[in-house]
């Protein structure tokens, strides 16, 4: 589904990713783990456009998309959540859905009503203020505006972080329902738990490269053992 083929990219001179090769597989979720600086949100940011990779390409269905834009990705099928709940603050819940479904037509408006199934506590809240939310609701509203543009591949960067604790099982189960329902998942988690017992596959990433992989036919334990290991590279 997504490729990154030898991807250098990085802020002006600093470069955060070096070389850096990662594959995701259809219908199935991947999670991705490191230390804060490893170059995991970097690798999100190069696969969606936001960044421009100084070497290496990105494919996406089979297609080089590394010239391409951050538009032109998400008409083929890509959507980012970036981290930190982000949202148009001064507009209403439903509003912010409304933004996005607008540039999607008759399609996107009729994905409002599937997006609210996905996170029905929004239906409270849909007249409220997005700045007004608790950060459980803007991130539920994050996710919930990227489902309208109906991607392929879903990438979401630290989608738990700083949630209330009864919110975080609600999110984790719709990543969990979102693959089974066929669609791909790259995911960006520190809560190690979750993100070894959802994926279908892992990988650890460490100063700009990936240094280990694994699958869900490894049991608990060595899944665990093996990323303490790489995590204390």
């Amino acid at each position: 589904m997504l490729e990154l083929k030898s991807v250098s990219a990085g802020y002006g001179r600093t470069e955060v990713l070096h070389s850096l090769s990662i594959a995701t597989k259809e219908n199935s979720i991947l999670s991705i783990l490191g230390h804060n600086g490893a170059g995991k949100s970097t690798m999100l940011r190069a696969a969606v456009g936001l960044i421009k990779p100084t070497s290496g390409q990105v494919f996406f269905k089979g297609e080089d998309i590394t010239t391409l834009s951050p538009h032109q990705r998400v008409k083929r099928g890509m959507a980012y959540v970036p981290q930190g709940q982000q949202s148009f603050t001064q507009l209403s819940c439903l509003e912010n859905l409304k933004v996005v479904a607008d540039l999607q037509g008759r399609a996107g408006r009729s994905r409002i009503d599937e997006a609210l199934e996905r996170f029905p506590a929004l239906l409270q809240v849909l007249d409220r203020q997005a700045g007004l939310l608790s950060g459980g609701q803007r991130q539920q509203l994050a996710i919930a505006r990227a489902l309208i543009t109906a991607p392929e591949l879903l990438l979401l960067d630290e989608p738990t972080e700083g949630i209330q604790p009864s919110v975080v099982a609600e999110i984790q189960q719709t990543i969990i329902d979102l693959a089974k329902s066929g669609m791909t998942v790259m995911l960006v988690e520190q809560n190690m738990g979750f993100a070894l017992e959802a994926a279908d596959n892992y990988a650890i990433v460490a100063r700009g490269r990936v240094v280990e992989k694994g699958d869900a036919t490894e049991d608990s334990s060595t899944k665990q053992h093996k990323v303490r290991e790489s995590l204390a590279i």
